[in-house]
């Protein structure tokens, strides 16, 4: 080998290695909120370096033993193990950074913790977490984690801001350019690696393939939120399993239905709500490349307006995913049900019967015994070693090729960098750094109103919106972006995205409320046909569209299910004042069936308890069934072709179900 090639290898070696880094840290964090759900303070500390540090608010406790003696004491009985208990922390819409020199790394989170002590006392917090990550023999490790707490309350009365004040701006660790380049140029030479070609191979497809099975599991939150059950069936081998602890196991696909049927038929009916938002997953992909899985918590808002009723579900899953044809599937839905509680009532007492089939009068810490947890995984581990790759995983050993695989995996990661900015941003009314996370000629929808092209117009609709950005704010409507389902080109250089809008609001007041702007409870959309470009070496965004509000919250106290059907001929809400005061380049009314139902736009006014449509800009990503409602590009392109990526360059991301970004027909 010369020392070119060699070189090359170095340097491929060391850029794998840096895509490992970025979701090893990403891991870590995850990897605390399972064992928090547990409260397993132990383990939880075990992710700190040695003299790492909590910072919590104003308290700051380094080292692990102090760590863990404050985690436990600050639970009490609130802690996931004690019957009836809750201690359930959802730690989501990460934004991570490396270090130049790949030793250390940057991240925020989104956080909101549901706890309860099954004795009567129930409450919720939220806030943000800024956190440092180090690299210790192979592991990474918490350095510091600094959590801001930004609302918090008991259950019956709700959540407010945090002391009743103003609520400053989080400091942030990164600029709008550094969201969308989570790994920055590295600096001199690539140190000598002792990996081969081989080696390398497996671990880039290893990164393919956790990008793939992770679309697979969200995509599989989304069906099962509007009860496809047919799409549903369709992402299962033929010899599933859908394991129900408490209940029993359900096999074959005819088995995976009737699991399904259990939470309704097939579809939405009026009033009815089956959202089941998917936090925390962490994949690992076994030894051999054929069989993966995947953990993470799944809060379940479930419900029958019509019938004033309301849910709450916790609970864990553990799947397994199996590679056939180049595609991978589900093979096994483990699901452990940890407490299902009525609305009116909360968790505070331990949940309601029944909670996975048992018959008890109330249900308590569950019986099933704890889900085991996944590895976080150390960087450089080696995939393939017992199993050879199929022959449609054998793809030539080019240097030039793995690059440009590694880079689809790296897009992935940048990809949901910029998303998660974008919440970040909107939340602190950043109005600057907000637009210029957006590409030159990228557009975006203001809600309610249309779609503003360029960056300038971007920047101007905001502030014609909500004017100058605050150094406090009296009142948040947080925009969590989760649940990603990123379809990135053959090139590595755009993507199609679709997230979750998951929405708490806070105020100064528990709960208050305005006829048009409900501040208590929770909120729920969708960004379904977002899309992100490589600009310049950076990711931003390119295309951003916002449908809402799928259910929302008239007040704290009676939740989802209190809503009530707008009484006949009472006229829709007015469109944005953008409309008049700044007008947009695309209207809502000019983009006919896609926009019918929704506020601003076409057709009949659709509001919660009735059902909006759920639009995809995918395919089933295993049988390539088309969805009722399929819109594959940005939504303003009909409209103006010129909006497309297409006409700027860039190749068009697949839509269904694809083999290295490579859609299958």
């Amino acid at each position: 080998m010369n020392t070119q090639e060699q070189r090359a290898i170095d340097e491929l070696a060391r850029d794998v290695a840096r895509v490992e880094s970025l979701r090893a840290v990403k891991n870590v964090q995850r990897g605390y909120a399972h064992h928090s759900q547990f409260g397993q303070w132990h383990a939880m500390v075990a992710l700190f370096a040695e003299d790492g540090t909590l910072r919590w608010g104003d308290e700051t406790v380094t080292g692990r033993e102090a760590i863990e003696a404050w985690l436990d004491a600050r639970a009490g009985d609130m802690n996931g193990r004690a019957p009836g208990s809750l201690h359930t922390e959802v730690i989501d819409e990460p934004l991570v950074n490396l270090s130049v020199d790949a030793r250390m790394a940057r991240a925020r989170w989104m956080a909101m913790r549901f706890l309860g002590d099954g004795k009567g006392t129930a409450r919720v917090e939220g806030g943000i977490y800024e956190s440092d990550y180090v690299l210790e023999d192979g592991r990474w490790l918490i350095a510091s984690m600094h959590y801001h707490p930004q609302f918090e309350g008991d259950y019956h009365d709700g959540w407010a801001n945090v002391g009743g004040q103003d609520l400053p701006i989080v400091p942030k660790h990164f600029t709008s350019d550094e969201t969308g380049m989570p790994i920055p140029a590295p600096i001199g030479d690539a140190p000598r690696s002792g990996a081969t070609v081989e080696e390398l191979a497996g671990r880039i497809r290893r990164l393919n393939d956790e990008d793939a099975i992770r679309n697979l599991q969200n995509a599989y939150g989304y069906y099962v939120d509007r009860g496809m059950w047919s799409d549903v069936v369709d992402l299962f081998v033929e010899d599933a399993i859908v394991a129900v602890a408490g209940v029993g196991d359900f096999a074959g696909h005819a088995g995976v239905r009737r699991a399904m049927e259990r939470m309704g038929p097939e579809g939405l009916a009026h009033g009815r709500l089956n959202e089941r938002l998917i936090f925390d997953l962490i994949v690992e992909v076994l030894p051999g490349g054929r069989e993966a899985l995947g953990r993470g918590i799944e809060l379940g808002l479930l419900g029958d307006a019509t019938k004033r009723a309301g849910f709450w579900e916790f609970s864990v899953f553990r799947n397994r995913f199996v590679k056939e044809d180049g595609l991978w599937k589900l093979k096994e839905i483990s699901l452990t049900p940890l407490l299902r509680a009525d609305y009116f009532e909360g968790w505070g007492s331990g949940g309601i019967a029944p909670l996975g089939g048992r018959d008890t009068e109330r249900s308590s810490a569950p019986d099933f015994g704890i889900p085991a947890f996944l590895d976080v995984a150390p960087v450089g581990r080696a995939l393939f070693g017992e199993t050879p790759p199929s022959r449609l995983d054998q793809a030539p050993l080019d240097l030039a090729d793995l690059a440009r695989r590694l880079a689809r995996s790296q897009a992935y990661d940048g990809v949901e960098n910029v998303s998660s900015a974008y919440g970040y941003y909107l939340d602190d009314f950043a109005w600057s750094d907000m637009a210029a996370i957006f590409a030159v000629n990228g557009h975006k929808q203001a809600p309610f109103a249309g779609y503003f092209v360029g960056r300038d117009r971007i920047i101007g609709a905001a502030n014609a919106s909500w004017g100058p950005s605050p150094a406090r704010r009296s009142a948040i409507s947080f925009h969590w972006r989760t649940q990603p389902v990123i379809h990135v080109s053959h090139d590595g250089r755009s993507a199609n995205l679709r997230t979750r809008l998951f929405q708490p609001r806070t105020s100064k007041e528990p709960g208050s409320s305005s006829k048009d702007f409900y501040m208590g409870g929770l909120h729920s959309g969708m960004y379904p046909n977002d899309q992100a470009v490589l600009e310049d070496g950076i990711w931003r965004l390119w295309s951003l569209t916002i449908d809402e509000h799928y259910f929302a919250s008239p007040d704290w106290k009676g939740g989802w299910a209190s809503a009530v059907a707008r009484p006949e001929g009472e006229p829709p809400p007015p469109p944005s004042r953008l409309l008049s005061t700044y007008p947009p380049d695309i209207l809502l009314t000019d983009l006919g069936r896609r926009q019918e139902g929704f506020r601003g736009g076409t057709g009949t006014f659709v509001e919660w308890p009735a059902i909006l449509p759920m639009w995809f800009h995918y395919r089933n990503p295993v049988s390539g069934r088309t969805p009722e409602h399929f819109w594959p590009d940005c939504v303003p392109c009909e409209k103006l072709p010129e909006t497309r990526m297409t006409a700027h360059g860039y190749q068009k991301p697949p839509n269904g179900p694809e083999i290295d970004g490579v859609e299958l027909t």
